[in-house]
């Protein structure tokens, strides 16, 4: 599979699963009549905007600047999209106690910060993945 086919799988997992959160969020909270707030209502939007809009952003910048050229670009996808599962996979238990009125775990905090940790060191490889391949410019405009 191509780089380009798999970041625009990615785009496409997130959306569905950005959609199908949205779905459980409601449907929970209605069979629950539950009125407050809880983590499940930014599932939906953590899939749909650091999942689904990233990587269709991430496949527009790899058609201009070839990211997949950098070593670096295959931990970026890896160690991104780990964090982002783990992020959100926590928020939805965490929700989901929530919803249902059970206390939660301290350690489920503690491993969705941890996601949290993963999520960042992405998005600091993705940076450094972008920063080398933008091609420099010398004074005169030119690329060099």
């Amino acid at each position: 599979m191509t780089v380009v086919k798999k970041i625009f799988h990615a785009a496409h997992i997130y959306m569905i699963l950005g959609v199908i959160s949205g779905l459980y969020y409601r449907e929970i909270t209605k069979m629950n009549d539950f009125t407050g707030d809880t983590q499940l209502g930014v599932v939906h939007t953590h899939l749909l905007a650091l999942g689904m809009l990233f990587f269709l952003i991430v496949l527009a910048l790899e058609k201009v600047f070839t990211l997949s050229a950098s070593k670096l670009f295959t931990w970026f996808f890896w160690v991104y999209n780990a964090g982002l599962a783990l992020t959100v996979t926590m928020m939805t238990i965490h929700g989901t106690q929530t919803v249902l009125g059970a206390t939660t775990n301290t350690a489920i905090s503690l491993i969705a910060g941890l996601g949290h940790i993963v999520l960042t060191v992405g998005l600091i490889l993705f940076f450094t993945t972008l920063g080398k391949q933008i091609p420099a410019k010398n004074s005169t405009g030119a690329q060099s």
